[in-house]
C-alpha cells in the first residue's frame, strides 16, 4: 500500500478545525483530536475534583463523584481505543482491497 492510497483513502484533503485554525487533515484525524479533546476534558475534571480533595474537601460524597469521573475516564479511554482502533482496520481492509 503506498501512501498516496492511504491518503486517498483517508481524504487527506479534507479540512479539519482545530483551535481556530484550518489545517488539511483526514477524518480519521479528526476523530483521533476530538477523542483527544473529550479526554484530557475529562482528566482535567478529574484532577479539579483530586486536588479538591487534597484540600480537604474530603467526605465520603465528594470521594464517590471523584471515583465515578475515573470510571467515566476509563470507559472513554476504552471506547476512544475501540473507536480508533476498528476505523484503522476497516481502512487497512480498504486499501488491501484497491
Amino acid at each position: 500500500m503506498t501512501t498516496m492510497n492511504m491518503n486517498a483513502i483517508l481524504g487527506a484533503n479534507a479540512s479539519v478545525s482545530g483551535s481556530g485554525k484550518s489545517s488539511d487533515a483526514s477524518w480519521f484525524e479528526a476523530m483521533a483530536e476530538a477523542w483527544g479533546k473529550a479526554l484530557d476534558k475529562q482528566a482535567a475534571r478529574i484532577e479539579e475534583m483530586s486536588n479538591a480533595i487534597g484540600d480537604g474537601a474530603s467526605s465520603p460524597a465528594d470521594i464517590t463523584k471523584l471515583t465515578a469521573e475515573s470510571l467515566t475516564m476509563s470507559f472513554m479511554s476504552n471506547s476512544s481505543h475501540t473507536a480508533l482502533t476498528s476505523a484503522g482496520s476497516a481502512l487497512e481492509t480498504m486499501a488491501r482491497k484497491q
